[in-house]
């Protein structure tokens, strides 16, 4: 068999080159241009264009780019394109964490049960300790420990939402086929799985941004060095959550079930409890 790429590896390696251009484009648009973002959104918008691609730059032109001198704030107003910027500020570090993971557990060969238990812990963590956490301390006027109480539970939803679009996508495209980091399918896999992932994220990130239990898109000047949320009621970055026990119970069990039923059901047909090196490429899917 000739190990040199097919017509689908060309086309993933254009997909990949799009996906550099367009992130190059994105960190020059923030950091050079300087669009008037704050600095962890500016990260997070680079993250999620370098794993979605011409997607992620779309989203950053239609949501965050500011149009015209002096009109981010009014730009960036709109619930919609809030939640935009909550997802993305999610994402980019829950996605982060599980790639990483995901690298290491294919390349050791782990069964999916225990990649998901990792990529799970693995993501939440990244996510909460450092983009949610250690970025926004200051934001939030708060320690270190105090940042990770308060955004604990915003954090933990909306990981929730976006591994149950995560993980189904990489269970059904990636068990049986014997997948490893050196395949330009096993990244393609990645980036549908962060673009699925994202997609399910975004209705408890609005929500979320709604009752002010996470911030969205935001704006920084620097010439008074100040920060302001844009949002669809006031600009306080101290959140002050519009939310009721009942509701926040409600959500958290509503997400928790979406996350465990979409992951065992699309575990079904294929077979979970064997690692690529338990039975190298012969790794076959078992249909019902």
């Amino acid at each position: 068999m000739s190990d040199q790429p097919d017509v689908a590896d060309w086309i993933l390696y254009a997909w990949f080159a799009c996906a550099a251009l367009s992130t190059a484009y994105v960190a020059w648009d923030n950091f050079v241009r300087k669009n008037p973002e704050e600095t962890v959104m500016k990260w997070g918008w680079v993250l999620i264009t370098l794993y979605l691609g011409p997607v992620g730059a779309a989203l950053y032109v239609v949501t965050d780019k500011e149009s015209a001198p002096g009109t981010h704030e009014q730009f960036i107003r709109p619930l919609w394109k809030q939640g935009v910027g909550s997802t993305v500020h999610c994402v980019a570090g829950d996605a982060t964490g599980i790639i990483v993971a995901a690298s290491v557990t294919a390349t050791l060969g782990y069964a999916m049960p225990i990649d998901f238990i990792v990529e799970y812990l693995a993501g939440f963590g990244v996510g909460l300790l450092i983009f949610q956490s250690l970025f926004m301390k200051d934001m939030l006027g708060t320690s270190y420990l105090g940042a990770i109480r308060a955004t604990f539970v915003p954090e933990w939803l909306s990981m929730n939402m976006m591994a149950s679009g995560m993980f189904p996508t990489m269970a059904l495209l990636m068990m049986g086929r014997d997948m490893q980091p050196s395949e330009p399918l096993f990244w393609a896999v990645m980036s549908l799985g962060v673009m699925v992932g994202f997609t399910t994220a975004y209705p408890v990130n609005v929500w979320m941004v709604a009752r002010d239990m996470k911030h969205g898109l935001m704006t920084r000047r620097p010439a008074d060095g100040a920060q302001h949320r844009a949002s669809h009621a006031h600009g306080e970055h101290r959140m002050r959550w519009d939310v009721t026990r009942p509701q926040l119970t409600a959500v958290a069990t509503l997400t928790t079930l979406v996350l465990v039923a979409s992951t065992v059901l699309s575990t079904q047909k294929v077979n979970v409890s064997l690692g690529a090196n338990d039975v190298g490429g012969a790794m076959k899917e078992e249909h019902a």
